[in-house]
């Protein structure tokens, strides 16, 4: 354990500086970041099925023993999270390699992989400042890869997306100072003991600071302004996996601190509050807009409403739902900005009143979006459904009717918008007779990876669907363990 846990970090941070010694050679440094990953991949694997065997798993770092040394920390919330996200990330890596200019410049694979670094790390760190530092390793990445290419279009928006996100750096880093000063550790398990023990007013002001500054980088409401306007400008697979992944990221945060830090017997209003508004403002932001990344884009900051649905509940149940619907979420997110890429090959626009009847000259892409689509709106039997139906429920079993009457209605709006896309892209007379794969080897040859890719990745939120019962019976025990954090501490802490 003590080469597995860091090995998710360490692998790609490696194989990020082989692809810069081989920056000459696009061949090489595709197979670094393809080796690296699915690397990464394996040990995530490996993690999971020895976590949930054996509970959890914990290792400091330079032989400091906890709470002083560095701690990475593996339970099942946290494997779950990784290994869907670490898969996601390799199949938007292959699909890159098969767009043109997506990986094109040297820079886009060292950074690429130094994201997915940082994400593993923020999965897997034990302390809030080593959950700093993940976050700029991942924030850095994702500065590089949002403005690679240089349009002006890109580095306009994405200097929003840089100073939104350093502020809220600014806001962490803070916060931290807070935490140190009033506890003297850092370290979540030992912070789980010591916060509980201040005064009322100094755990609640805690709680309020940490669950704003990661509701920024979660985009909930009404922190997601930066958001719709950033993430459409990027090339396809870059606006993908920031789709998928770094708003999750955001969530995952929320819940391991509210959880382990500030827990709660009782449903909490403020976030069941949040939670109702970010679902209704993403979604009519969907509605509203005209091209499909825009409303791809509106609809991470609703979805990320159900998730806080899950949590502010406070539930067993509830904390199971959260968990079932983040791990939908991430590829489900991922494939529909992958399919958009799709179109965008295809038609040079996302527009919807420049683009139709792709459904005749694209049926794969169609079918793919339909697919990712109706699992987005929570139709059954897809995973959107389940997880959806599990919130449902243990929003009537708290007794909170008013927010599942609001996350009832987002979805018919979300089915809406969902079909607004089928309509304005696929369906209607085609314009021109334009073929998907241009003339050209090179170009085919892209086209099957970019759709290869697309097909893998809606064939996991399939599976997600298939295995519901299992996959819910894990997040139920990581419901448990999140609400009953005993185990964590006591691993941690060498008890």
């Amino acid at each position: 354990m003590r080469f597995l846990l860091p090995a998710p970090v360490a692998l790609p941070l490696l194989f990020a500086a082989l692809a810069v010694v081989f920056g000459r050679s696009r061949a090489a440094q595709r197979t670094c970041s393809i080796v690296g990953v699915s690397a990464a991949v394996a040990v995530a694997v490996a993690l999971l099925v020895i976590v949930e065997r054996d509970g959890v798993q914990s290792v400091t770092i330079g032989g400091w023993p906890a709470p002083v040394g560095i701690s990475l920390v593996a339970d099942l919330f946290s494997c779950m999270v990784l290994l869907i996200g670490l898969v996601t990330v390799l199949v938007v890596l292959i699909y890159a390699t098969g767009q043109r200019g997506a990986d094109d410049l040297p820079a886009f694979h060292p950074a690429y992989l130094v994201l997915t670094a940082g994400v593993a790390l923020t999965f897997l760190t034990g302390d809030l400042f080593n959950l700093y530092v993940a976050f700029e390793i991942t924030l850095t990445a994702s500065y590089v890869l949002i403005t690679l290419g240089g349009r002006r279009t890109q580095v306009r928006q994405g200097m929003t997306y840089v100073v939104v996100n350093l502020v809220a750096s600014l806001l962490f880093l803070t916060g931290i100072g807070f935490v140190y000063a009033a506890t003297g550790t850092l370290n979540l398990a030992s912070l789980s003991e010591v916060i509980p023990t201040l005064p009322d007013g100094v755990r609640l002001a805690l709680g309020l600071f940490f669950f704003v500054v990661f509701g920024i980088k979660a985009a909930m409401f009404p922190l997601f302004n930066w958001l719709p306007d950033s993430y459409p400008t990027a090339h396809s697979p870059v606006t993908a996996v920031f789709a998928g992944l770094l708003t999750k990221v955001g969530v995952y945060c929320i819940i391991r601190t509210q959880t382990l830090l500030f827990p709660e017997t009782e449903p909490s209003v403020i976030i069941l509050v949040v939670a109702g508004l970010t679902m209704v403002v993403g979604v009519l932001g969907a509605v509203a807009q005209n091209d499909m990344k825009r409303i791809l884009s509106f609809h991470i900051v609703s979805q990320i409403g159900y998730m806080l649905l899950g949590l502010g509940l406070f539930t067993v149940s509830g904390l199971a739902a959260a968990v079932l619907f983040l791990i939908h979420q991430i590829p489900v997110k991922t494939s529909l900005f992958l399919t958009s890429g799709l179109v965008e090959e295809s038609s040079g626009s996302t527009a919807l009143d420049r683009v139709g009847g792709l459904l005749r000259r694209a049926p794969l892409t169609a079918a793919l979006f339909g697919l990712a689509a109706l699992s987005l709106a929570g139709i059954p039997p897809f995973s959107g459904f389940v997880g959806k139906l599990s919130l449902i429920e243990a929003g009537f079993g708290a007794r909170e009717y008013v927010i599942v009457a609001v996350a009832l209605l987002v979805s018919l709006f979300t089915l809406f918008s969902m079909a607004k896309i089928w309509n304005g892209v696929f369906w209607g007379a085609a314009e021109e007779p334009v073929t998907f794969v241009a003339e050209g080897p090179a170009k085919a040859h892209g086209a099957l990876i970019m759709n290869g890719a697309t097909v893998v990745l809606v064939g996991v939120t399939v599976a997600i669907a298939v295995f519901a019962g299992p996959i819910y019976e894990l997040s139920e025990r990581a419901a448990q363990s999140l609400l009953d954090p005993s185990a964590y501490v006591s691993t941690v802490l060498g008890r």
